[in-house]
């Protein structure tokens, strides 16, 4: 299973160029799908101009399917406002665009929990788009269009903390475990612990249940790190 960090490092080099308050909610949504068992992958962030114009030279004056309407200087992604996504599979090197895939079997789409996410986070989806649906973009106007973007303008210091403080209340509600539905932990038949039951996750004490398995738990308090051996590794 790949940790956070390695998911995060993935769409390391896609961040560089892009607004830090687009970095940020792109962050928090890498850790958001994380957390809800969705690992994603940044395939896309800034965009320069000449490679804007040769993406929407595609299907028009290139080979391939038409795949934008925006010319060079028209999209977010030229301003570093954009970013594009896959779901990254689990042996971390395959991606996929599937908007049907439900790989932790919550009955929702992976697809579906990072659009709502993003959402929170205050980006706008491609998939809303009228006229060609983008399914794997976000995007962060910071209200300016791009042609106010092209000519210079920048967002105020006001709509940039706005955005910031959008990214803090999703980032601080989710770190806020639910405590009212409690679950009772069963290890063969017999009850262990009581744990907590939170949008598809369970938290539960680690002792408890390595104990109840025959594991010897140590803790590193200096690391902050959990160590459960099992009686085979012995």
């Amino acid at each position: 299973m790949l940790t956070l960090e390695q998911v995060k490092l993935k769409s390391h080099k896609r961040l560089i160029g892009l607004h830090p308050v687009v970095v940020a909610a792109t962050l928090a949504l890498i850790e958001r799908s994380y957390a809800r068992g969705v690992n994603i992958v940044i395939t896309q962030g800034l965009r320069t101009i000449e490679e804007q114009n040769a993406l929407y030279a595609q299907g028009r004056t290139k080979p391939g399917a038409i795949v934008t309407n925006a010319k060079g200087g028209t999209s977010y992604h030229n301003f570093g406002l954009a970013v594009d996504f896959a779901l990254l599979l689990p042996d971390g090197k395959q991606v996929s665009w599937d908007l049907k895939r439900d790989s932790d079997a919550d009955g929702m789409g992976d697809w579906t929990e990072v659009v709502q996410g993003a959402k929170l986070l205050g980006l706008e989806w491609g998939g809303d788009f009228v006229s060609i649906k983008d399914a794997p973009h976000f995007q962060m106007t910071l209200g300016l269009t791009t042609s106010q973007l092209h000519a210079g303008k920048e967002p105020t210091a006001s709509q940039v903390a706005a955005a910031y403080i959008k990214i803090g209340k999703c980032t601080k509600e989710d770190s806020e475990v639910k405590k009212d539905v409690i679950v009772s932990v069963i290890v063969d038949g017999q009850k262990v612990a009581d744990g907590v039951a939170d949008e598809g996750v369970t938290y539960t004490p680690a002792r408890a249940i390595a104990e109840a398995l025959g594991a010897t738990v140590s803790y590193d308090a200096k690391n902050k790190i959990v160590t459960i051996n099992s009686k085979e590794a012995k």
